[in-house]
């Protein structure tokens, strides 16, 4: 079955499996089992749908400033006001956009720690083979899965590598999908985009790690969403994995980097020796 990625992780972060053990099983446990963000400064795109709005409930629960974009107001208004998180109007497919999306972003949390690229789109649908999907189709699906993020990504760079500097351990989440690897029939839209958005992230991270921020692509499987409702509207939504249940795990990832960059800060406190006077 395609993973429309807007349910188990499949991939996790460069390294944070190693890094998880180096700060030793207690602390990582009683971290983890506080579930706690407290402090940290995170931006959600599709904040109002599926996956997006149940980030935002988690992260918020977990102690996070949150913003959230999503194009229609009457959503953004609602989201907001049961969650307390930050609401932002607008569409990451758009290019004039992604400046005043940054712009509120910025204005709300004053910097950012953690980026979630998740808004998606399916392109045709209902879906189609290659052969049938209108340029149109094929272009949104380009503009909102890939061009989006990238933009975004690099317009909030600023304040990521400022998190960085702080020791904060600035990460950059893409939601990606098994389409991007599996070539499923009739998902060619979604599926190439989303391969793109695979590599781009792997590029991203590569080439940002010396500055100290993380890119991954995050597969979080099958859920019961509406995106995955109008992919494929005769599936059971018994058999999907709950969005919530996604969104702890993603939190937790979120959390686990949130964690190292605690410790690594502590264990850079400076000591001071002590002078011992021996009685003679």
């Amino acid at each position: 079955m395609v993973n429309v990625g807007t349910g188990t992780l499949n991939e996790e972060p460069p390294e944070l499996g190693t890094r998880n053990r180096e700060l030793g099983t207690t602390a990582m446990e009683a971290y983890m089992t506080d579930h706690h963000c407290a402090g940290l400064r995170v931006a959600i795109t599709g904040g109002t749908s599926g996956l997006g709005r149940a980030l935002v409930r988690e992260l918020i629960d977990r102690g996070a400033d949150v913003a959230f974009v999503a194009r229609h107001r009457d959503a953004v208004e609602q989201v907001a006001r049961d969650t307390g998180a930050h609401g932002i109007v607008g569409d990451v497919s758009r290019k004039d956009d992604i400046h005043p999306i940054a712009i509120q972003i910025l204005a709300a949390l004053g910097g950012v720690d953690v980026l979630v690229n998740n808004a998606s789109s399916l392109g045709p649908v209902p879906l189609v083979p290659l052969a049938d999907t209108e340029c149109e189709d094929f272009e949104l699906a380009l503009d909102t899965n890939v061009l989006g993020p990238f933009r975004l990504t690099k317009t909030l760079l600023g304040s990521l590598a400022a998190s960085a500097r702080e020791g904060r351990q600035p990460l950059i989440i893409n939601i990606s999908s098994d389409a991007a690897v599996t070539p499923y029939p009739n998902w060619g839209a979604y599926g190439a985009s989303k391969a793109a958005l695979q590599h781009l992230s792997r590029i991203w991270n590569a080439e940002l790690n010396e500055e100290g921020i993380h890119v991954i692509a995050v597969d979080p499987g099958d859920m019961d969403t509406p995106m995955h409702a109008l992919a494929i509207p005769e599936a059971d939504p018994a058999s999907l994995k709950r969005p919530a249940d996604s969104a702890r795990e993603i939190a937790d990832l979120i959390a686990s980097a949130s964690a190292k960059a605690t410790a690594d800060r502590s264990m850079q406190r400076p000591t001071h020796d002590v002078e011992v006077e021996v009685a003679s």
